[in-house]
Order: structure tokens, then C-alpha cells, then sequence
């Protein structure tokens, strides 16, 4: 197989990210014509299809993998172009997962040094957020280059590095406890009390309660908030009881707005960071990873 062309590479990451061949030919600043003309290029050269062509467009498995290809391929380039000293180019970005928590809490400042230094030199760098039992699948399936994740073994060809533990603890306003669990939250009334969940992926607050009350598999009144910020506002407004990280609701809860509920109960959640091995001297990724453990360190203790 011969070497793939940089530019269609582009115009896979392109179009993967923007699902559709419009926005990909915007971003890439070429017409439509040229997108798909590289893209069939591309395909002849793998002999496959790499995409299907749907609303939204998605990639084959031929495409993801070509597409950590690419990923990768862009990371390199932006690390010889910072060494070089040159300008990055300006599609450049990188694009890492993280889970909606850590990025209300303490990955923003443990990567504000870099994203600094990317506005200088250029380059970007991209949040992708998903569930942390999740975002290990946007890494192996290409869409990223690395994760925050609840995944502890590494993909091959990529490295794992242990973060910390962040821990989830129940917490409700003081309103809500006097109105609604006068008697305080126990085995008795649980199943009628509303908790606070952040999506249909989290089972934090199953697994609370699992803890507090000798129970397996509990039955919740559910009430969905897909935001970390806006779940802990739901909890200060009274709308249930919430099941957050500890060092997001800890100054909430010294200030009285917030009350913990059963405060020696917690869910334990290990992070870690995983990335693609790069080769490369000062490798960007690697100081991303660098930065996060750091953040982690000091948040998560």
C-alpha cells in the first residue's frame, strides 16, 4: 500500500468531525467536489469504502481505523511544526475526551497553561465529553487521541496512566431535606425520593444507595440533568437529592446551601488517562497527558 496523501487525511478527520461534506469543505477552506475527490482517492488506495454517506455521515471500520491514522498523523505535524518553530496550520487540533464532571471540576485549570500556549502558537485543542465509562471508545474508535477514563487497561499501541480517585457523595438542599425527608434519607423511603441523574449512562447514584442501604440493584424516581453545573444548581433549587463529586459541592456544603446525606458513604471512581504513543521529542500529547496527572494530583489528591 502506498503512503497516504496528508490531505485526504485531512478531509477524513475533516469530514468525521463535521459529519457532512458541506461543513467538512468549510472547515478545510476547499469546495465540495475537492473533499469528495480526495475521499475517493483515499478509498481506491484502501480499496474499501471509508464512509457511509448518511445524515450524519459516519465511518466504516475501515474509515476508523484509518482515521487514528490521521489523528495521529495531525498530532505529528503539529509537534514538528512547534519545533521547527513555524506556524501551525490553522485546522489544527487535537481532540481528547473527558467525562462531564472532571471538566466542571479540574481538568479546565490543569490545561489552561496549554491552551494558553496553543492561541500563540496556533494549535487547538478539543474537548470531547462523554460519560467516563465511555469516552474509551471515542480512543479506539479514532475520534480522539486520548481519554479520561474509568478503563484501566491500555489499547495496544497506546499508554495508561493512573490519575486519581474522584469521589461522589449525596447531597440535598436543606429546603428539600425539611419538606420533603424530614426524618432524613434511609431504606424505608428511598424508592419515593427523587434523585437527581446526570444521564442515562450514570449509575452513580444506584450504586449510593447500593452502599448506604444493603440493597442490590435499587429502583430510583429519576430526574435527568445532563449538566454538571446545572445538576448541582437542580440539587440547590430542591429538585432531588444529587450524587456529585466531593470537590465540587465541598464549598456548598461548608456554606450550609448543600447537606450531605450519610457522609461516610461514598462512590469511588478511578480515572485514567490514556493516549495514542506518539514518537516525537516534547510531544504534545504527552505534555497534555503530563498536565492533566498534575491537575489530577492536585484536585483529586
Amino acid at each position: 500500500m502506498n503512503d497516504f496523501d496528508p490531505a485526504a487525511l485531512d478531509c477524513l478527520a475533516a469530514l468525521a468531525d463535521e459529519q457532512g461534506f458541506e461543513r467538512a469543505a468549510q472547515r478545510l477552506s476547499i469546495t465540495q467536489s475537492a473533499v469528495s475527490q480526495r475521499l475517493r482517492g483515499l478509498e481506491a488506495q484502501v480499496g474499501q469504502p471509508l464512509v457511509v454517506r448518511s445524515r450524519p455521515l459516519r465511518l466504516t471500520e475501515a474509515g476508523k481505523v484509518l482515521l487514528r491514522f490521521a489523528r495521529q498523523w495531525q498530532a505529528l505535524r503539529v509537534d514538528v511544526a512547534r519545533e521547527l518553530g513555524a506556524r501551525v496550520a490553522p485546522q489544527s487540533r487535537l481532540a481528547i475526551a473527558v467525562n462531564a464532571d472532571s471538566l466542571a471540576t479540574w481538568v479546565l485549570p490543569a490545561l489552561d497553561g496549554l491552551v494558553q500556549q496553543g492561541l500563540r502558537e496556533g494549535y487547538g485543542l478539543e474537548l470531547v465529553v462523554d460519560d467516563q465509562d465511555f469516552t474509551h471508545d471515542g480512543l479506539r474508535q479514532g475520534a480522539v487521541l486520548g481519554c479520561v477514563s474509568t478503563v484501566a487497561e491500555a489499547l495496544q499501541g497506546c499508554r495508561v496512566e493512573a490519575l486519581g480517585v474522584m469521589r461522589y457523595v449525596a447531597v440535598a438542599s436543606p429546603g428539600f431535606l425539611a419538606a420533603q425527608l424530614p426524618e432524613g434519607l434511609h431504606g424505608g423511603n428511598f424508592a419515593d425520593t427523587p434523585f437527581l441523574v446526570f444521564n442515562r449512562k450514570d449509575d452513580n447514584q444506584s450504586q449510593w444507595v447500593s452502599q448506604a442501604f444493603g440493597l442490590r440493584a435499587p429502583r430510583l424516581r429519576e430526574r435527568f440533568v445532563p449538566s454538571s453545573e446545572a445538576y448541582v444548581r437542580a440539587a440547590l433549587m430542591g429538585w432531588g437529592v444529587g450524587v456529585a463529586p466531593e470537590i465540587q459541592v465541598r464549598p456548598l456544603v461548608a456554606a450550609g446551601r448543600l447537606v450531605a446525606l450519610r457522609p461516610e458513604v461514598g462512590v469511588d471512581v478511578a480515572l485514567y488517562w490514556h493516549q495514542w504513543q506518539l514518537q516525537g521529542r516534547d510531544a504534545l500529547l504527552d505534555r497534555i497527558g503530563q498536565a492533566l496527572a498534575e491537575g489530577a494530583r492536585r484536585a483529586l489528591g
